[in-house]
């Protein structure tokens, strides 16, 4: 089915519409935590985890003892299916690093959920440092059968915010990562922090201009948010960072959208977090709230997704020739 264009009217190319586009019928997520860990808590490349990182703020599967994937499935199911009339799902491995593992063990998880007769696609939350070949190779095989997305934790293209960060990854190996999974055709999406500690605007909107040349197929833009116990709390307890106002980050989504291509799909523009474990902001908002007036913003500028792509090309160009002549 054919992309509408987008306009004012419709400013971004949202999750839901994807989903219309491409199902004859009504599709829903089921996030679920499959019990995978993290190198980056284990010791493999660090321990603590990012400083943000409270799994149990977004994820009610990691609030309680853990389920099988099945059972989580199942619940999923009956939640859409009740209070939404969903059709069919896609199962969303969100907690933790969901391809940290062998091939072996992670195909054995992924075939519980394909065996449901009602799920018509999967997608993989991971980091770009745990998407080895193998895995890849892998991850091929069930998007040769199943709607699958592949979900890269960026969160900022700067190295010395992902060190500030702990997330003990580099940009360059996030580069690897979607360079290797468009070689097999993965859909990948990438996912984006705005309002990281010590990051300025015109560094977000560099991570914008990074992301609106790689042509990656989809886009989760989350708000810095602080929950509890976590080392992120910590800072901000001591004042030493500070959180976006609602405006502010409003205005950020569309500087940063306006720089990202028509054609990838923006999945989310706002963090979820459940309210026992937020710190801040407190915003007073649903997300639907936000996104009304994300979509006010751009009809006030008269901009959409991607409209400022091609004069980021031109300034780009301009630059790149002016560093030749220097040089």
């Amino acid at each position: 089915m054919a992309q509408a264009a987008l306009s004012p009217k419709v400013p971004f190319y949202s999750g839901g519409r994807y989903l219309r586009e491409q199902f004859p019928f009504r599709v829903f997520k089921i996030a679920i935590d499959a019990g995978f860990t993290c190198p980056n808590r284990d010791g493999r490349v660090g321990r603590g985890g990012c400083i943000f990182c409270n799994n149990a703020s977004f994820s009610s599967n990691s609030r309680q003892a853990l389920a099988s994937v099945a059972c989580q499935i199942e619940k999923g199911i009956r939640f859409y299916r009740e209070r939404l009339a969903g059709h069919k799902f896609i199962v969303y491995f969100q907690a933790y690093t969901n391809t940290y593992g062998s091939v072996e063990q992670l195909r054995q998880v992924y075939d519980q959920a394909m065996v449901h007769p009602d799920v018509v696609g999967l997608s993989i939350g991971t980091r770009p440092d745990c998407v080895p070949n193998p895995v890849l190779d892998l991850l091929k095989e069930y998007a040769d059968r199943t709607h699958l997305w592949l979900e890269l934790g960026l969160q900022s293209s700067h190295d010395a915010t992902l060190r500030r960060l702990n997330r003990r990854h580099t940009y360059a190996q996030f580069l690897d990562a979607v360079q290797r999974a468009q070689q097999r055709a993965l859909r990948v999406c990438a996912h984006a922090i705005l309002g990281l500690p010590g990051e300025t605007r015109d560094m977000m909107l560099v991570t914008a201009d990074r992301l609106g040349q790689l042509a990656v197929d989809g886009l989760k833009l989350h708000h810095l948010y602080v929950t509890t116990g976590t080392a992120l709390e910590r800072s901000y307890r001591r004042s030493a960072i500070r959180v976006l106002e609602l405006r502010e980050y409003i205005g950020l989504v569309c500087d940063f959208l306006e720089r990202i291509p028509a054609s990838v799909v923006v999945q989310r523009v706002i963090g979820e977090v459940a309210e026992p474990y937020v710190v801040a902001p407190h915003w007073g908002v649903t997300k639907l709230q936000v996104i009304h007036l994300i979509n006010e913003e751009f009809r006030r500028r008269g901009t959409r997704q991607g409209s400022r792509l091609q004069q980021v090309e031109v300034e780009a160009e301009v630059k790149q020739r002016a560093d030749s002549t220097l040089t």
